[in-house]
C-alpha cells in the first residue's frame, strides 16, 4: 500500500473514532460524587489513590485520608501530601494482622479508624475521602459491612471516595461507580528485592 493511501485510511479511522468519542463525551452530562474502588493483588492501589489526592489538591479541594491496617508513618506520601494545606491525614492501624496477632485489638483499632472515616463521610466539606486498605476490614469482619456500605451510599452528593485494598467484597464493588482490578503479574519482592523508598513507601 502506498504511503498516501495508508495516511488516508489512518485519517478516516481516526475521524470515525473521534466522532464516537466526541458523542460519548457529549452524552455524559451527569455530575456527582463518585465511589472508586481499587482492588486486586497487584501493586499500585494506594499509589493510584494518592495520585488522586494530588489531583484534587490541584483543584483546591479539601481531602481526608484514613489509612487502615498500616501503622508506619514514614511513607513518602504522608511526608509530602499529609503536610499540604487542605489535607487531613490519619494513620489508624497497628500493622498487618500477622504483626499484631490479636483479633480483638485489630477490631478495636479498626473501629477507632472507622469513627474518623464516618465523620469525614458525613461532612460535605471533604470533597475527596481516601479509605486506604478498607477492604481488609470488611473481608475480615472487623467492621459491620452494612453500616459501612450505608455510610458510603448516603455520603454528601458531591463527595468523591476512593477505597483501596485486596479482595473487595462484591457488595462494595456493586455500589461503586468505578472499579479497577490491579493484577500482580511480576513484583521485585518475589525476586528478593526489599521495599524501596519512593517506589513502595
Amino acid at each position: 500500500m502506498s504511503e498516501p493511501n495508508r495516511n488516508d485510511r489512518h485519517a478516516a479511522r481516526m475521524a470515525r473514532k473521534k466522532a464516537l468519542i466526541d458523542a460519548a463525551i457529549t452524552a455524559a452530562t451527569g455530575e456527582r460524587g463518585l465511589l472508586v474502588v481499587l482492588t486486586g493483588n497487584g501493586k499500585g492501589k494506594s499509589t493510584s489513590a494518592f495520585g488522586m489526592v494530588a489531583r484534587a489538591l490541584g483543584h483546591g479541594m479539601k481531602v481526608g485520608v484514613v489509612q487502615f491496617i498500616k501503622s508506619r508513618t514514614d511513607t513518602g506520601e504522608e511526608a509530602f501530601l499529609g503536610r499540604q494545606p487542605g489535607v487531613e491525614w490519619h494513620v489508624t492501624g497497628d500493622g498487618f494482622t500477622w504483626d499484631t496477632q490479636d483479633r480483638e485489638q485489630d477490631i478495636a483499632t479498626a473501629q477507632r479508624g472507622w469513627a474518623i472515616a464516618a465523620r469525614m463521610l458525613g461532612a460535605p466539606s471533604y470533597q475527596l475521602v481516601v479509605l486506604d486498605e478498607l477492604t481488609y476490614l470488611l473481608s475480615y469482619g472487623y467492621l459491620d459491612a452494612d453500616s459501612v456500605l450505608d455510610a458510603l451510599a448516603h455520603r454528601p452528593p458531591m463527595q468523591h471516595v476512593v477505597v483501596t485494598g485486596r479482595a473487595a467484597p462484591h457488595a462494595l464493588t456493586e455500589l461503586a461507580d468505578t472499579v479497577s482490578i490491579i493484577a500482580d503479574e511480576k513484583h521485585a519482592f518475589h525476586a528478593g528485592v526489599k521495599a524501596q523508598p519512593g517506589i513502595d513507601f
